[in-house]
This record gives C-alpha cells, sequence and structure tokens, in this order.
C-alpha cells in the first residue's frame, strides 16, 4: 500500500467531516513491549486519529524530563529498534488504516541501518518518519531513500522560523506539518494562542499540507484553542505522565494507567470534535 494514503485520507476524511485529527504520541515499549502494544492497539477506538510512537533514545534534544524518562523506562526494559518494527508490524494484524509516525532521532536509525530501516518500515506499515535532529541540509541522509520508498518525512516547525527558513523546510516535506508550539522542549510550557495562529497563518501561505500543532498541549481546555487554528494537536506528555504516575513501585505497568491514557485520549477527542 502507498503509505502517503493513510495520512492523506485521514485528514481528507475529516476535512469532510469538518472534524481535527487528535495525534496520540507513546513511546514504544513504555514501561515494557506488552504494555506498550495493549495502549497502541487500543487508542484508534478511543479517539486517536493517528499515533505516533516514539524510539527511546538515551540523549534525546527536544524530548522534556516526562518523554526522557519514558524512554528510559523503555530502554531498560530492553526496546530498541528492531522491537519497535514488531509493536507495528503487530498493530497492523488489525489495524490497516490508522496513520502510524514514527519519532525519534538518527542515532539509532544509523546503527540499525537505513536502507534496511526504511524497507523494514515500509514493509510493516509505517507511514512516516519525524527524525528531529536531520535539517533539509542533511536530506541526503534519510529523505531522499524514504521518499524513493513513498515514506513521508515530516517537518518540523518552531516559533522561531523565519519565512525564509519556513520554505526551505518545507519544500520537501510530505505527509503534514508538524507545528512546535513552544519554544524548548516537549511538555514544559503551554502554548500562546495568538502567536500560535499568526504562525499558522504563515505557514499555511507556504503549503497545502495539513498543519498538527504539538509540544505543549496537555488539557482539553488548550486542545480545543489550538485544535482551532490547526488541522490537529499532539497530546504526548500528559501521556506518558500518565503511564508514569500509575506504575508501581517496581515499574511495572497496571490497567489503572492503561484506563487512564485511553480516558484522557477520549475526553480530548470529544473536546476538539464537539467543541
Amino acid at each position: 500500500m502507498y503509505t502517503m494514503d493513510r495520512i492523506k485520507k485521514t485528514f481528507d476524511k475529516l476535512y469532510e467531516e469538518n472534524k481535527k485529527a487528535l495525534g496520540i504520541f507513546v513511546t514504544a515499549g513504555d514501561p515494557n513491549f506488552e504494555s506498550s502494544l495493549k495502549l497502541i492497539t487500543s487508542l484508534p477506538d478511543n479517539g486517536a486519529d493517528f499515533i505516533e510512537i516514539g524510539m527511546p533514545f538515551s540523549d534525546p534534544m527536544a524530548d522534556g524530563p516526562s518523554i526522557q524518562l519514558s524512554s528510559q523506562r523503555a530502554l531498560k526494559s530492553g526496546m530498541n529498534i528492531k522491537k519497535c518494527l514488531s509493536l507495528i508490524k503487530i498493530f497492523r494484524e488489525k489495524n490497516n488504516h490508522t496513520p502510524i509516525i514514527l519519532m525519534g532521532y538518527y542515532n539509532p536509525i544509523y546503527k540499525f541501518g537505513k536502507e534496511k530501516f526504511i524497507s523494514n518500515c515500509v514493509e510493516l506499515g509505517v507511514d512516516a518518519l519525524i527524525v528531529v535532529d536531520l535539517p533539509p541540509e542533511e536530506d541526503d541522509e534519510l529523505y531522499f531513500e524514504a521518499e524513493k520508498n513513498n515514506l513521508s518525512m515530516i517537518r518540523l516547525v518552531t516559533p522561531t522560523t523565519d519565512e525564509k527558513r519556513l520554505k526551505k523546510i518545507l519544500l520537501n516535506a510530505t505527509g503534514f506539518v508538524y507545528y512546535v508550539s513552544i519554544t524548548g522542549i516537549t511538555g514544559t510550557q503551554a502554548p500562546n494562542v495568538k502567536s500560535v495562529q499568526a504562525n499558522i497563518k504563515k505557514i499555511k501561505k507556504v503549503t497545502d499540507l495539513p498543519i498538527v500543532i504539538g509540544f505543549g498541549i496537555r488539557s482539553p481546555a488548550q486542545a480545543i484553542l489550538m485544535a482551532e487554528v490547526s488541522d490537529g494537536i499532539v497530546i504526548g506528555s500528559a501521556v506518558v505522565d500518565l503511564i508514569r504516575k500509575t506504575l508501581d513501585n517496581e515499574g511495572n505497568s497496571n490497567d489503572e494507567g492503561f484506563v487512564a491514557c485511553l480516558e484522557l485520549t477520549k475526553e480530548i477527542s470529544s473536546a476538539i470534535q464537539h467543541n
């Protein structure tokens, strides 16, 4: 299946229904493979329109404390790229319509082998990649190989991106545009609505791709404000915080955390669709 189809079909359908997309970020293997798989497979039935799966890395640069801790828990449980891809393989056995985006850093991909990584992604049903530390200047590293295999490369745009830089970033963008609503790391600040709105207008002048907002949305109230000025939102730190807060003393997960994550997903989905 042409991988970009799932993303396009999802956003086209939501646009026709006058709805906004909800993406949920989870770290692969947090706190272990089985719990992670259970949550990922349950998200689409509870309001998630697409899923971002974080590939845990020991030295992240864009992730705040919550997601850093989730990566540490996942790595401790033995998670790696091969196991992350196997999560997606199992997910795709029952769900062939929900877009899956892998998000992470280039070091683990490079170590795994970029050609092998991309061919595995395409074969197992990954729809897009967000590689935080690969700017457009480094497109030779991964972008052209991904494009050749019809795998979307989603670009990040930030509040400090000027017009000249914006055009360069979006030149080879596919899938959707990920707007980072805050300056700094994930989950540490609340976005400023007026600033976000002004920047989204600038981005829309340069691209027809859907624009999704992430990095600072933690509550239904914030979700509503951000969804009003974009095509969708991503919730990440708020979800992984729920997982952390419900772990037992040995770091094991339980149904309380699983249920809490699904309840938050349903609550945010309902808020942005019915506001």
